[in-house]
């Protein structure tokens, strides 16, 4: 007790970057209810940012890549991203960890729509980004220098619960603000600093809200919040880059959201990244941890807590395991057949149609996430989008540990939400009609990643 418990890691770390800005003239509509298929313009920049961790120069690295995107709705385009990067670089693939920003103003990077308006840009910026992550990683590794990661959590106010009773039907709930309803705000804050000169070299932010600010209205492509989010942290630490890491927000977005207007997209931004300053500022100095000094006698006794020299664990592993998920018929909300589609219809048919490729008919599906520990840290990537109770377990389950979790990551198996049981009961929730999951896969889920975190921490207490 008389050391504050700082989880970090010291090892050898590097950053990249690459610009995949979507060219313009691009397939880019997310949204059933948008009228137009193709942006007018772009926003802010899209990044791809990778940070390289490894213990000793001589050691495989491990790959993890923040990247503006939306979603894959076909596995092979991001298959062949990510197999790029491994092969070119020697990598297993529990080594390599692409998380997406979940951005709902991107471009498409998916095969099935290039006969859409602009399909014919989306294999060449496939190839671009596919380009962008080996080129990135490579920078990573190359820049690589002695250094220590160290945490901090925060909350930002913005974050809301988007499950909201319909105040006109009560049969219904829909994906708006609801202010009755907790919301899991937590901001994990990451500062790696090179151990030569103490200097910030880059920044983690790992928050889970859907980036769903613009929509059908907007006419841009945008990186959404997460753009002035990064220019704010950035722009404070000398331009050291910073990589959003989406959470686990199946059940979380800003509580103001569905605009064109990107100017609230900004404010949002804003709002996190001032959060983000505020944890920076609040960590101790580079390689420190306040440590307890004892009492000073004064009007009161005084308990004494100073910045002391830390050293930082060298522990680094990874593990890519497989859980078997129960399924269920997805249940689409009844369609008027004596009507025609219209354009929300086609998009939500198209949708169910593709989830029902990616699972199959069987009772379950395996569905792969990756574990890591970094020092005091772990990383914990899937591809699905469960709700936030997932971070919230693994974080209770293991509280000496700062935990970063993340939806969206290697997605080309993501299919849809996976919510909690309680979900599956009362009013109409678009969460669970559009998720091929059954009531308990969360709880599978769970308990999976929980008994390989235990494999992992085991394996390090007795090496």
């Amino acid at each position: 007790m008389d050391i504050q418990n700082c989880p970090s890691f010291s090892g050898h770390i590097g950053v990249g970057r690459c610009d995949i800005t979507p060219p313009m003239g691009i397939y880019s509509r997310c949204w059933g209810a948008a009228e137009h298929d193709i942006a007018e313009g772009i926003h802010r920049p899209f990044c791809m940012t990778v940070l390289a961790l490894r213990q000793a120069l001589d050691a495989s690295p491990l790959i993890l890549a923040a990247m503006d995107a939306s979603w894959f709705v076909d596995a092979g385009n991001e298959q062949y991203i990510r197999q790029n990067t491994l092969d070119a670089l020697n990598l297993d693939e529990s080594r390599l960890i692409l998380n997406l920003s979940h951005s709902h103003a991107c471009a498409s990077l998916c095969a099935c729509h290039e006969k859409k308006p602009g399909g014919v840009l989306i294999e060449s910026y496939v190839q671009q980004v596919a380009d962008a992550l080996l080129d990135a990683s490579r920078e990573a590794i190359d820049s690589a220098r002695s250094a220590v990661i160290s945490f901090e959590e925060t909350i930002c106010p913005m974050i809301g619960n988007r499950d909201l009773p319909d105040p006109q039907d009560e049969n219904r709930i829909v994906c708006g603000w609801n202010p009755d309803a907790q919301a899991d705000q937590t901001v994990l804050v990451g500062r790696v600093t090179d151990n030569e000169n103490g200097k910030v070299i880059a920044t983690l932010v790992n928050v889970a809200c859907h980036p769903t600010t613009l929509a059908w209205e907007n006419h841009l492509m945008s990186p959404d919040f997460v753009g002035a989010m990064r220019q704010i942290i950035e722009d404070h630490t000398d331009q050291a880059p910073c990589l959003f890491l989406q959470g686990v927000s199946g059940e979380l977005a800003p509580k103001e959201q569905y605009t064109g207007d990107v100017q609230v997209a900004d404010r949002h931004g804003r709002c996190l990244g001032y959060s983000v300053l505020s944890a920076l500022e609040a960590m101790p100095p580079h390689g420190c941890a306040l440590t307890y000094q004892g009492v000073v006698e004064s009007g009161a006794p005084l308990g004494v807590w100073r910045s002391k020299s830390y050293a930082a664990s060298t522990d680094i592993d990874a593990s890519m395991i497989n859980i078997e998920l129960p399924l269920c018929q997805p249940d689409q909300p009844a369609q008027d057949k004596q009507q025609p589609a219209s354009r929300w219809q086609d998009e939500r048919q198209l949708r169910a149609q593709q989830v029902t490729q990616k699972v199959g008919a069987g009772q379950t599906t395996s569905m792969p996430a990756w574990i890591w520990r970094v020092g005091d840290a772990l990383f914990v990537g899937q591809p699905n989008e469960p709700y936030s109770d997932f971070q919230q377990a693994m974080r209770l389950r293991f509280p000496d540990l700062k935990i970063v979790m993340m939806n969206l990551c290697n997605a080309d198996r993501g299919v849809g939400y996976i919510c909690p049981p309680q979900a599956y009961d009362g009013p109409q929730l678009y969460q669970v009609w559009q998720s091929p999951f059954g009531r308990q896969a969360l709880h599978c889920l769970i308990d999976g990643c929980a008994k390989e975190i235990q494999r992992l921490n085991d394996s390090i207490v007795h090496s």
